[in-house]
């Protein structure tokens, strides 16, 4: 069978898992527009040359997870599976190559998104992936939250030998001791709190703290400059909308989080500046 080529749009913040170790939910579009979730990939212990980034093309092999409802869900062939970077996607003419891919089908309304989303006999294989663009965000808001991972995985991960060594100790993702939320409107007013799970939302908050000399109030604020001042006045922002499995199962009211952003420059931005912004100026981080 021939490998399936994806255009990585989305990488979750690394979480533990007693049976798999830590993992990465990582989502894309295959080649005709369409959504695809990979799930489970021990990203962090690939060699750094595998490691790809958003926006790269990668092959890898893939079988449907028949354990999973939901129909843009599949799983390497084995849990150790390397894929194949083949291409990356810039960011030039103002992201219009990836915009190509990632545009093709956007929700505007939460309430159609959530009834598309709902399984049952007459609809056995639901949407659990949709491009989304809020009409308005309302506010962003950091959340304290534990500080700590679950003990009972940790110690699991310990049984199973599965951190990766620094010299004489081990060394297991940070938690992050904060929830990162949008509350937004769609274009029918309906007013919604989604947590934003993307890695990096993640990674810029320890950035942030590392150039605040640890002081958390400082870097919550830095990184709510950047997803409510920035996203909200300079970029045409879209999220990338994902459900939870045991969420979608039970039919919750809203199983959806938003598991990534999309934010090419404003238009009339690009016009008033007078010409293209190349690749690297366009960069988030």
């Amino acid at each position: 069978m021939p490998k399936t080529k994806v255009l990585i749009a989305v990488k979750t913040y690394p979480a533990l898992s007693k049976k798999y170790d830590e993992l990465v939910c990582t989502a894309g579009f295959l080649p005709d527009g369409t959504w695809i979730r990979i799930f489970p990939i021990k990203f962090r212990s690939m060699d750094y040359i595998n490691q790809y980034k958003k926006y790269d093309w990668i092959e890898i092999d893939l079988l449907k997870n028949e354990g999973d409802i939901r129909k843009e869900s599949y799983r390497p062939r084995t849990i150790d599976e390397v894929p194949t970077i083949l291409s990356s996607v810039g960011t030039q003419n103002n992201w219009a190559e990836r915009k190509e891919t990632v545009l093709r089908n956007v929700y505007t309304n939460l309430t159609q998104l959530i009834e598309d989303s709902r399984h049952s006999k007459q609809r056995p294989a639901p949407t659990s992936l949709a491009v989304f663009k809020p009409a308005r965000i309302v506010k962003f808001e950091c959340r304290p939250c534990e500080r700590q991972w679950d003990a009972e995985k940790l110690q699991a991960l310990k049984q199973q030998s599965l951190f990766e060594p620094k010299g004489d100790s081990v060394q297991v993702v940070k938690k992050l001791p904060y929830t990162f939320h949008y509350t937004f409107e769609d274009e029918a007013g309906r007013q919604s709190t989604l947590m934003i799970e993307d890695w990096e939302i993640g990674a810029l908050y320890w950035n942030c703290l590392r150039s605040s000399d640890n002081d958390e109030r400082l870097a919550c604020e830095k990184v709510r400059a950047k997803y409510m001042d920035e996203f909200t006045t300079q970029k045409d922002l879209y999220f990338f909308l994902g459900t939870r499995l045991t969420e979608h199962v039970k039919n919750y009211p809203n199983p959806f989080s938003i598991i990534g952003v999309f934010c090419p420059k404003k238009d009339e931005l690009v016009k008033i500046s007078g010409k293209p912004k190349s690749a690297g100026q366009l960069e988030l981080f």
